[in-house]
């Protein structure tokens, strides 16, 4: 990665930890939210070897327009329309029920972009990973079998999927409570 790279790297999570500051998950110790997109970059930089800068901020800003008020015209304006329009494709439709949006993540996975399918799968690598080993406090194990499986559709939804991220997913979903 260049010099322009690693700025814009390091601009993109600085806007996303601003974006996120006062957010928490939803885990035991209600770590910072940022944490989480942060993990999304780990894995598809040092597990999967993957290191487009595009993707890396695409998986640092994957939810700052599903969770903060953050706008496809304010991320476009900062980071270019490509970048908005990949975070645009991974975001969820707040204003559908839980039940809807979770379908319509399987059903609009055939049709995502390279970049949005590598933010997919790195997403719900790490939310599995958190579901298996510090699940929200509240998930008892059938929400936790249930959340494994509909991640399982999901990703067997997506056209192209990259090799090492489909593996990495298999290895945590062997891991399904």
């Amino acid at each position: 990665m260049n010099t322009e790279h690693t700025a814009l790297l390091i601009e993109t999570i600085d806007f996303a930890a601003g974006k996120h500051r006062n957010q928490r998950r939803k885990n035991r110790e209600a770590s910072p939210y940022i944490n989480h997109p942060i993990a999304l970059a780990r894995v598809l930089a040092v597990e999967a070897g993957i290191t487009d800068v595009r993707v890396l901020q695409v998986a640092i800003l994957h939810d700052t327009i599903e969770d903060t008020e953050t706008s496809h015209a304010e991320l476009a304006q900062r980071f270019g329309r490509e970048i908005a329009d990949a975070v645009l494709e991974v975001t969820d439709d707040k204003s559908l029920q839980q039940a809807a949006r979770k379908q319509a993540q399987i059903d609009h996975a055939p049709s995502l972009t390279p970049i949005a399918q590598q933010v997919k799968l790195a997403d719900k690598i790490c939310n599995l990973r958190d579901v298996a080993h510090d699940p929200p406090h509240d998930w008892g194990i059938a929400r936790r079998r249930d959340y494994f499986d509909w991640g399982k559709k999901v990703v067997d939804r997506l056209r192209e999927p990259d090799p090492k991220l489909l593996a990495l997913f298999a290895e945590v979903f062997a891991q399904k409570p």
